[in-house]
Order: C-alpha cells, then sequence, then structure tokens
C-alpha cells in the first residue's frame, strides 16, 4: 500500500475480471477516424501489460472528448486499434459501455483477454454537467447506472487514469464504494512524482506557469507560494498579461480586449495582492512580443504599443528564464509562453523548453499543451517526467485531495 492506496502487488489477478479505468483522451482526426496522439495510451500501457501477464480478464473503460461538450465526445474504437498495435494482442472493442451486449462481452472474456468498452461519457451521469449540478457523493454515485451494472461483474477495480483524478464521476470514484479497488501503475507512478515536488523538492524550485487556464494557474501559483514550495514562479502566456496588468503595466489593447472577451478581467484585481505579496519570487517577462504587418515584433515592459496584443515573451525574457532554469535543482511546467503553435509566435516557448532539456534539475512537465510542446521539439527523452494529467496534476500542486484518490483509500479501508 503506498499513500494509503492499495496497488496491484495486493491482489492475485489470474482468473479475475478486472475493472480498469484510464484515461485515453487524444486529440482525433475525425476525418480519418485516427488519434493524432497517442502519448497517453502509450503511458498506460505497462499496467494493461502487467495485468494481462498475470492472467487477468481485462475490463477498460475510458472516455474521449471534451468534460462540457457533447459534440466533442467520440468513440473510443480508434484506441483499441492502437492499443491492439501496442500491446501485441488484440483488444475487443464493443460500442455499448454499460448495456446488454457490454455485459455480455464482459462475461464471455477469457484469461488474458482484453475488452475495451465505448466512450463512458456517452452514459449522461459520466458527463462533468451532470457531475457540476447533482453533485452526488461517492455513496450515491456507486447507486448510477454503471456502477450497479458493470461492479457485479468484476472481481476487482484498477484506476490508473490520475489524469482524470480530479473528477468526480461513477467511473471514478463510484466502484471503490462497493468493490475491492486499487491504483494502476501509472497512477502510482505520477503520484510519486508530483508527491516529490509537493513534499521534499531540490531547491532552488522553479515553477514555470503559462497558457491560458487562469485560474488553474492562480490556484497553483498562490498554493506553493503560500507554501514556500516554489523558490521562482516564471510566468508565460495569459497569465503573465494578467499579472502585468495587475502590477500597472500597460499590455496593449489587444491584449485587454483579448481578457475582457474571455471573460478574465476580474483576475486582474484578483492578482494584485498575490503578485504584491510575493513579487520578490514571481518574475514577469521585462520584454513581450507582438504581430504587426505580419512580422515578429518585440517591445520592452513599459514600452508596448497601445494597440498591441501580446503573443509571446521576448528574446531579453528568454534569455533571463533561461538561467533561472538552469540553475534550479527541481521546475515544474505547466502551460507555454505564448502561441507556440505558430513559428513566428513560438520563440519564447522554445527557447524555455530547450533550457529544460538542458539543465540538470528534475523537470516535471504537464498539461496537455506543455506535453504537446515537449513532443513537438522532439524533447521528451530529456524531461525527467511528462505526466500526463493536466487539471489533476494542478488540482494535487494547488493542495487538494483529489475526489479519486478519496475514494481510493475509502475502498482500501473498507475492502481490507
Amino acid at each position: 500500500m503506498r499513500f494509503g492506496i492499495k496497488t496491484l502487488d495486493e491482489y492475485d489477478l489470474k482468473g479475475k475480471t478486472v475493472l480498469c479505468r484510464v484515461d485515453m483522451n487524444q486529440p482525433v482526426d475525425k476525418a480519418t477516424n485516427t488519434l493524432k496522439s497517442i502519448n497517453r495510451i502509450q503511458a498506460c500501457v505497462p499496467t494493461i501489460k502487467e495485468m494481462v501477464d498475470k492472467g487477468a480478464k481485462v475490463v477498460l473503460m475510458a472516455h474521449q472528448g471534451s468534460d462540457i461538450e457533447y459534440k466533442n465526445f467520440y468513440t473510443t474504437e480508434p484506441h483499441a486499434k492502437v492499443l491492439t498495435e501496442l500491446l501485441g494482442q488484440q483488444v475487443k472493442f464493443i460500442d455499448d459501455v454499460c448495456g446488454p451486449a457490454a455485459r455480455k462481452a464482459i462475461a464471455d472474456l477469457q484469461e488474458g483477454e482484453i475488452l475495451l468498452l465505448d466512450n463512458v461519457r456517452f452514459v449522461s451521469e459520466e458527463q462533468t454537467l451532470f457531475e457540476l449540478k447533482l453533485n452526488l457523493s461517492h455513496e450515491e454515485q456507486a447507486q448510477t447506472l454503471m456502477v450497479r451494472k458493470l461492479a457485479p461483474l468484476g472481481d476487482l477495480y484498477v484506476c490508473d487514469a490520475f489524469a482524470a483524478a480530479h473528477r468526480d464521476q461513477p467511473s471514478l470514484c463510484g466502484f471503490e464504494q462497493v468493490m475491492p479497488s486499487a491504483m494502476g501503475r501509472l497512477f502510482e507512478e505520477e503520484y510519486c512524482a508530483v508527491s516529490q515536488v509537493m513534499e521534499t523538492p531540490e531547491r532552488p524550485c522553479v515553477f514555470v506557469l503559462g497558457g491560458a487556464k487562469i485560474s488553474d494557474a492562480f490556484m497553483m501559483m498562490e498554493t506553493v507560494l503560500s507554501r514556500g514550495i516554489a523558490d521562482k514562479v516564471l510566468t508565460g502566456g495569459l497569465v503573465a498579461n494578467i499579472l502585468l496588468a495587475a502590477a500597472g503595466e500597460e499590455i496593449g489593447k489587444g491584449s485587454m480586449d483579448f481578457i475582457v472577451k474571455s471573460n478574465y478581467a476580474d483576475w486582474i484585481e484578483k492578482a494584485k495582492p498575490l503578485y504584491e505579496q510575493y513579487k520578490d519570487k514571481i518574475v514577469l517577462p521585462c520584454d513581450l512580443a507582438y504581430v504587426e504587418g505580419g512580422e515578429r515584433k518585440e517591445a520592452g515592459v513599459g514600452s508596448i504599443p497601445a494597440h498591441a496584443g501580446l503573443v509571446d515573451i521576448g528574446h531579453k525574457a528568454s534569455d533571463e528564464y533561461q538561467k533561472i532554469i538552469l540553475g534550479a535543482k527541481t521546475v515544474c511546467v505547466n502551460g507555454p509562453m505564448g502561441i507556440f503553435e505558430e513559428e513566428i509566435t513560438e520563440y519564447g516557448t522554445k527557447m524555455v523548453w530547450e533550457a529544460l532539456a538542458k539543465t540538470e534539475g528534475y523537470t516535471l512537465i504537464g498539461g496537455g499543451d506543455s506535453v504537446t510542446a515537449t513532443e513537438k521539439y522532439d524533447l521528451k527523452d530529456q524531461m525527467s517526467y511528462i505526466c500526463t494529467a493536466g487539471g489533476a496534476l494542478i488540482r494535487f500542486l494547488s493542495g487538494e485531495e483529489l475526489p479519486v484518490v478519496k475514494a481510493l483509500r475509502h475502498a482500501a479501508k473498507t475492502f481490507a
């Protein structure tokens, strides 16, 4: 047992039916019915392979698509094809989640076989709107359709979806109420990695926070600063723009219009006390980039044109950030420095990522855009650890007990 949660080491899996929740949510090319990335699928392969090698009958549950908008949901059939290639054995797929067809397919499984159910979010109780509106307790989640229909068919529930551990949904928190449960190897590995950063980081410990997920970034920033975890916080993207505005700097009409349009204007006021309290540790970019007439231009803070829309940190800021990262012993990254998808606006992100690859310190990369940038610059092998989690990592680094962690701890006590 680790962190009060049971692991695969504590169960004899031979002949057992294992209901395993994984996170294989990836960008999809709907025109070709293929996945644009497979990093999350690759990450859960060791857990699946171990269970198969130990003689389990493995039933995989996964979601695909945005947690809010139904139009983004998609079948997990392409994932079964990828898993088949990665594992070197057939991964069966059924376009059902918990209906009669799915239940029969589960009952017919033989030792060492794998079945992937269709997207769990095709069941309404798995949608985030359902989660937020009804706010079911874990005990109530155990009474939902999916858990009632599938739990009787399984001997063990395994959660290997640390990336979804911040979600409070039946496939993640309901099964632990009614059956023995454990975390998978990926969950265990990621929990250890993020715990190390929170509890015993080598110093100097530097956080790099960028991107456009403002509430998540500020939640994390406040926690790591107030607890003395971070020695420095380097800022980029919309996070930096809002902090600059909070510090009284002009960031250009284009940037302000975007902040207002995105309903982030309130964060400028919210950021003021945080910046005032920790401005000795929060590093703002000293120069920034904007695009004018199709060309990249840069200006120092205090000299930003009134019309500008900021899209990246500048060369001087990039140099400063590189030096800080190269001198760090621990670096935790969530979010790019700007619009790295386009060549004209990728300089800051590219320079920061190259420093991450060169530093001798421990580097933890988390969040979808951060992982995408790592892949774009072909630096995966140079990073210490790439976490599949985005929202879960942020919630964990914000000091929250994640709902799935709470559920797994409950199972460890209940099914001793």
